[in-house]
């Protein structure tokens, strides 16, 4: 089983680089749908995945097609949108026989409307205020992420760990 953050035509390189650290630090996959906002080897989303790229799994997908394509069984595909009446954490993503995939859209318009239409069923929502238009995308990749990994049991990672220097001994 492998869960993956799917970036739907990502344009700020700072989020995308701040998700592929949490996904080389969750043992995540990342698959970028083309057309980039910038180009992956931009300094500034270097700067944001720090020194840890080398430990991110990454897919590019010319395409959404192209992308749906390499997806086995699209009934573990979830689409997040502040426009679905389901919470993400309402969704049950324990089976870790089946890879998960978390589709988040481009930072100014999200998913295509057709789209999500198309799979309503599939979309979630991160619970928010009417305060502000959207969450940060990188967050919200963040929070998604862990609450899947929590209802797996957090396959492959650390629960606990001493350090030599640990500050709570």
């Amino acid at each position: 089983m492998t869960n993956h953050i799917v970036l739907y035509e990502p344009l700020i390189p700072a989020n995308t680089g701040n998700i592929a650290r949490t996904c080389a630090g969750t043992n995540t996959v990342l698959d970028l749908i083309e057309p980039l906002g910038f180009e992956t080897d931009d300094k500034h989303l270097k700067r944001a995945g720090l020194d840890y790229w080398d430990k991110v799994n990454i897919h590019y997908h010319k395409n959404l097609e192209a992308f749906l394509a390499t997806v086995p069984d699209q009934q573990y595909l979830y689409l997040i949108t502040k426009f679905a009446k389901e919470a993400y954490s309402d969704r049950d993503v324990t089976d870790t026989s089946v890879d998960h995939y978390f589709m988040f859209g481009k930072e100014t318009t999200g998913l295509p409307e057709t789209f999500m239409r198309d799979n309503e069923d599939k979309c979630l929502r991160i619970p928010m205020s009417e305060n502000i238009r959207a969450l940060n995308l990188s967050n919200c990749a963040a929070l998604v992420i862990f609450d899947a990994l929590r209802q797996q049991d957090f396959p492959g990672l650390e629960k606990s760990h001493l350090y030599d220097h640990d500050k709570l001994k």
